[in-house]
């Protein structure tokens, strides 16, 4: 992928002719298209997706009247919700952590060898534990404490930090957002929960597995919603365990699955390969 690469992504009732409309458009307009994914729900009459990845170099039209000209000459006649995104426009980033850092590091060691396309504005932990790892990548880092008494304004002095940001990652943040901080981000806060959702929501999973003598520990990265650990699933993973494994080991194990599976669907998110059906995703990774 390179910085003259764009990114369309669609989500419209099916029909024939969509893929004939939006490549010749693409054409008409000095496009090349270099990657195409697309997925119908159903032979007849389901919905439609795609994500389409075209380069601009000989483009004739600057990337605002390429937008309108879709809208009217494609989008309406086949009711799509369509976004485009461009490659030189990187995502800005901010990480919520609290004092786990397995998540968090691996996502600024990514970052820091340009395995993940964004700018990581800050990192916000209501402890102030993990400081010197976040500033020695040169992100700045912000400490802001979160009590019952204090919660409220923790969340409004956080969201002031937050201005400009496009994406919230939370790296094992220990915290539960409030519905209306959630509802003003939406599709845009991604969390990484430690275990293989829907199974031991809440605290201590591990503890929980254990005590039901699974077999096999998961991890779930998904977009946060009101509903506490129910939003879109985004990635999963899983290892298998014995009885043998106690609940120390379940948790190192878990926490390797969770670093590579938050990080899986950070770098997705941010590739703009994700689209959201109902409580659902497409993920074209």
């Amino acid at each position: 992928m390179t910085d003259n690469t764009a990114r369309l992504l669609i989500n419209c009732p099916d029909a024939p002719g969509i893929v004939s409309a939006v490549s010749g458009f693409l054409y008409q307009h000095g496009a090349n298209i270099t990657d195409l994914d697309q997925h119908a729900t159903a032979p007849i009459g389901g919905s439609y997706f795609m994500r389409l990845e075209f380069q601009t170099e000989q483009m004739t039209l600057s990337p605002e009247a390429l937008s309108s000209a879709f809208q009217t000459q494609v989008a309406e006649r086949y009711q799509m919700n369509w976004h485009i995104s461009y490659a030189a426009q990187r995502k800005r980033m901010a990480i919520l952590v609290s004092k786990h850092d397995h998540a968090m590091l691996e996502l600024l060691w990514r970052w820091s060898r340009g395995a993940l396309p964004c700018d990581i504005a800050m990192v916000i932990s209501n402890h102030n534990d993990l400081r010197d790892d976040v500033e020695g990548f040169g992100v700045p880092f912000h400490h802001v404490p979160v009590t019952a008494d204090n919660k409220q304004q923790a969340e409004a002095e956080i969201e002031t930090l937050l201005q400009g940001v496009d994406l919230i990652v939370l790296a094992r943040y220990m915290q539960i957002l409030s519905a209306d901080f959630t509802a003003r981000w939406p599709n845009r806060i991604i969390n990484i929960h430690h275990s293989f959702l829907p199974a031991f929501v809440g605290a201590n999973p591990y503890q929980q597995a254990y005590d039901k003598g699974v077999k096999l520990i998961g991890a779930t990265a998904h977009y946060v919603t009101a509903d506490l650990d129910q939003g879109p699933i985004i990635e999963q993973d899983v290892e298998r365990v014995s009885h043998r494994d106690e609940v120390p080991t379940l948790r190192e194990m878990g926490q390797d699955v969770e670093r590579q599976v938050l990080a899986r669907a950070v770098r997705w998110h941010l590739e703009d390969r994700i689209l959201i059906h109902g409580n659902k995703t497409i993920v074209f990774s």
